[in-house]
C-alpha cells in the first residue's frame, strides 16, 4: 500500500527482501495497492516476489504492465475493485495474465464485511476463462468460502479468519477443501452443458425449484452451449486451488 492509490502504508520492497533472505524458497504473491504499478515492478522483482498484482483501476495501460511483470519474471495478476465490472477485463488482457483477483472488500483495510454482490464477477470471469487462476481477496472466511467456491474462485486470500482462530491449519484445510469441491462440480457443468445440456437442468440437478431465475453467482449460467454435434467442446480447466494469508491490518 502505497497511501496514494488506498490511504494506508504497509510493507514494501524492504519487508520482502528481508523475508526472502531468511526463507529463500518462500512464494511471495505481492498484492500492489498503488497508483504507479508499473514503478515497483523492479524493486518487488530483486526482493523476491514472485508474483505480482496490479489494480486495473490504477493504470492506462494494463498490457503494458504485464509485460514488464513477465519481463521480470513474475506472474502477472490483474485486480479488480467492488466497483469494476467484469467486463472491463478484455479478453487480450486475461489471456496475458496469469491470475485475476476480485476485490470482494475495497482495498485499504483487513476485517471489512464480505461482499457478495461481487460473485457474479467471479463466475463470469470462471466462464471466461477456464485455465486461469480466479483469486478473491476481502471477508473470506469459513462462512463465506461456500460463496466464493461457486462462483469458480479458485485463489483465496485470508486474513482475519485465519490468523483469529485457535486452529489456522483446520481454517486453511477447509477453504481448500471447500474450493477443491467446487472446481469439480464446475468441470463437470462445463462438459455438460458443452455436450448440450441445458442450464435449466443442470440447475433442476443442482436443487433448484422448476422456473426459478439460474442464479446469477455461477458459471453455468455465463457458459455458452455448444452450438452443433461438430463444435468440440471448450477444454475443461485444470486450475488448482491454493490458500493465501495475509497479516491483519
Amino acid at each position: 500500500m502505497d497511501g496514494h492509490f488506498v490511504p494506508n502504508i504497509v510493507l514494501g520492497a524492504p519487508v520482502l527482501k528481508s523475508v526472502h533472505s531468511k526463507v529463500p524458497d518462500i512464494f511471495m504473491d505481492c498484492h500492489m495497492m498503488v497508483s504507479e504499478p508499473a514503478k515497483w515492478i523492479k524493486d518487488i522483482a530483486e526482493a523476491g516476489g514472485k508474483s505480482y498484482t496490479f489494480h486495473l483501476e490504477a493504470t492506462d495501460d494494463p498490457l503494458d504492465v504485464v509485460r514488464k511483470i513477465k519481463a521480470a519474471n513474475m506472474r502477472a495478476s490483474v485486480a479488480i475493485n467492488p466497483g469494476t465490472p467484469a467486463s472491463e477485463i478484455s479478453d487480450e488482457l486475461g489471456t496475458a495474465v496469469d491470475m485475476i483477483l476480485v476485490m470482494t472488500v475495497w482495498p485499504g483495510a483487513g476485517g471489512q464485511k464480505f461482499m457478495k454482490e461481487c460473485m457474479p464477477k467471479v463466475a463470469e470471469l470462471r466462464a471466461r476463462f477456464p485455465e486461469l487462476d480466479v483469486e478473491v481477496d476481502g471477508g473470506v472466511g469459513p462462512k463465506t468460502i461456500d460463496r466464493c467456491a461457486d462462483a469458480g474462485a479458485n485463489v483465496i486470500v485470508a486474513g482475519t479468519a485465519v490468523f483469529n482462530h485457535s486452529d489456522p491449519k483446520a481454517v486453511i484445510s477447509f477453504l481448500r477443501k471447500q474450493c477443491e469441491n467446487a472446481q469439480e462440480r464446475i468441470r463437470e457443468e462445463r462438459e455438460r452443458i458443452a455436450n448440450g445440456e441445458s442450464v435449466s437442468d443442470l440447475d433442476r440437478s443442482r436443487g433448484y425449484t422448476s422456473g426459478s431465475v439460474t442464479p446469477w453467482s455461477h458459471p453455468r449460467v455465463y457458459m455458452p452451449r455448444r452450438r452443433s454435434s461438430s463444435t468440440k467442446p471448450p477444454p475443461t480447466s485444470t486450475f488448482g486451488s491454493s490458500i493465501t494469508m495475509q497479516p491483519i491490518h
